[in-house]
Formats: C-alpha cells, sequence, structure tokens
C-alpha cells in the first residue's frame, strides 16, 4: 500500500529538459544557453538539432538522463561544446576536434574566403601549391581542399597530435589523397630550393603573452596555449613566417596570414622591413575587424 501511495517521478521530456537546462546554464553565465542545451542534448540522444522539436514531447530514459547530466556537468565547468561532443562546424564541413587543437572560429573563414579568392586568379593551366603553416584540426586546408580539389595542398604543424588530427578529418571527408600533412615547427621541414608554393597561408599564435590570462575561461583552461600565445607583443610567429615565407613562395606567389584586429600595421611595417613583399592588402571579417593580410612576394626584375 505503501508503494502505491508513493508520487510519481515526474516525466522528463525533451522540451521540458531544454526549458530547464537553458535556465540552469543561464543561472551559470554560460553565454549561448540555449544553443549549447540543444547542441548537447542532441549529441546525447544521437539526433539532429532540428528533431529535438519534432520529437518534443519524447520522454528520456534514466540512461540518457544521467548522460545528459554527465555533460551538463563538463559545461559549468566551463568545457567547450565543441569538445565535449568531438565536432565543430567550419565552412561547409564538419571537424573531429579534441584539446589538441584550437576549436576553428568563424572569423577565420575570412582566410578560406581570401584564399578562394587568390586561386580563382590566374591561369589554370596547372594546378597550384598551397601550404598551410600551423594547420592544427585541418580546417582552413581541407575547407579550400573541399572547393577546388585539383591543386596540390600541403600543411605542417609543430604538433604530431594535431597532425594526427588533421588526417582523421581529411579521411572523414574523403580529402586523404588531395592533402599532405607533416610535422615539423613552421619552415623547418622544408628543404631551400627544391620546395616552392605558390600561396602559402597561416592562422598562427598572435595573442600577447600578458592577455591570454584575459580571455575566457573556456579558451584559457582548455585549449592549446602553443596555439594562442605570440609572444610579449603577440608578432613572434607572424614575423618568423614574414622573415621566410618569401625563401619557399613563387615569385609573384601570395601570403595570407591572419591577425588580431589591430596588428595590421605592425604586419605591414614587417613586410616593408623584409622588402621581399609588395602589394599588401588587408580583408576585415563579418565583423569589421581587420582580419587577414596579404602580401605578393616580389617578382625577379
Amino acid at each position: 500500500m505503501q508503494n502505491q501511495l508513493k508520487p510519481k517521478r515526474p516525466e522528463w521530456n525533451i522540451i521540458k529538459l531544454i526549458q530547464w537546462a537553458t535556465s540552469y546554464f543561464k543561472a551559470h553565465d554560460i553565454d549561448s544557453s540555449r544553443t549549447d542545451v540543444e547542441i548537447l542534448l542532441a549529441h546525447v540522444l544521437n539526433l539532429e538539432r532540428i528533431d529535438l522539436y519534432v520529437r518534443y514531447d519524447q520522454p528520456l530514459s534514466d540512461d540518457e538522463l544521467n548522460r545528459f547530466k554527465a555533460v551538463l556537468k563538463r559545461r559549468i565547468n566551463r568545457e567547450p561544446v565543441a569538445y565535449i561532443v568531438g565536432i565543430k562546424g567550419f565552412w561547409s564541413i564538419d571537424l573531429v576536434v579534441t584539446k589538441d587543437v584550437l576549436i576553428p572560429r568563424p572569423e577565420s573563414e575570412c582566410l578560406v574566403e581570401t584564399a578562394l579568392c587568390v586561386l580563382s586568379d590566374g591561369s589554370r593551366a596547372h594546378p597550384k601549391r598551397i601550404l598551410e603553416l600551423g594547420t592544427g584540426s585541418g580546417a582552413v586546408i581541407l575547407s579550400l581542399a573541399s572547393q577546388h580539389p585539383l591543386h596540390l595542398y600541403f600543411a605542417s604543424d609543430v604538433s604530431p597530435n594535431a597532425i594526427r588530427i588533421a588526417n582523421l578529418n581529411a579521411k572523414r571527408h574523403h580529402l586523404e589523397g588531395n592533402v599532405h600533412f607533416f610535422s615539423g615547427d613552421w619552415f623547418s621541414p622544408l628543404r631551400l630550393k627544391t620546395c616552392f608554393f605558390d600561396v602559402i597561408l597561416s592562422n598562427p599564435p598572435y595573442i600577447k603573452t600578458g592577455d591570454i590570462h584575459k580571455l575566457q575561461p573556456e579558451i584559457v583552461a582548455f585549449e592549446p596555449e602553443l596555439a594562442l600565445d605570440g609572444g610579449h607583443d603577440g608578432l613572434n610567429s607572424l614575423k618568423q613566417i614574414i622573415d621566410c615565407a618569401h625563401l619557399f613562395l613563387e615569385p609573384g606567389g601570395t601570403l595570407l596570414l591572419e591577425i588580431a584586429h589591430d596588428q595590421k600595421e605592425d604586419v605591414r611595417k614587417m613586410m616593408t622591413t623584409c622588402g621581399q613583399y609588395d602589394n599588401f592588402f588587408c580583408r576585415q571579417d563579418y565583423n569589421g575587424y581587420n582580419r587577414v593580410v596579404q602580401m605578393r612576394k616580389k617578382c625577379c626584375g
């Protein structure tokens, strides 16, 4: 009789859980609370986000509730959603991401767009050779290869673990035959006078060392510092690349670099000091910030 009188536990369905978890995230100052909840719940239930609303009244099992509770705790501890679900969308592809690589940002799509403009210019008589430095998850180079598969693509990263993830993403999108990945510090694995490229591009570390602790806790606590720290002025890696890239570019070849919004003039000065480039141009991202600089290796004679 006592068991019969025991109150029944309220049933959690999808829409109730979304509403409750969104309020829970907002109370903990989680940005994009509703979006994060939807992504995490869809991940736990192995559904597309749109299916959450098609099946809004579907109840959850105890196992599903426990798994959802576990990912909520991880997000409350500021772990990025992309690391929790292991996938991040970029350009037109989904990428596997782990804590070995930076999470691809929307602003880096500006680097892809600029590179696509460069690849669309000039003669199509022969495939162009494109090199990305510091490829991370492979987001940029794989986006380019997915758009223009007939070119020859190469990409490097100092982290062997990052190269493993990039290779995994290439296989995921059937691009393993289009991109050659290798590990090394900037240009160190390349041989002078034998490796020449039409385009070299990079999203290098460009955050000042002293500013890293000011970033969001999701970045500071979880993303690889090696891929963020640009030295005391944020320009160390940018300078290294500018000083050496001309040695590996064809005459008239293009160097593309993602930068911080306030580094345009510093990069222009480095280009001028190097003396090997001309045709400086800066492209803004979707928010109107300076984001990608473009320069051309001077042609001989």
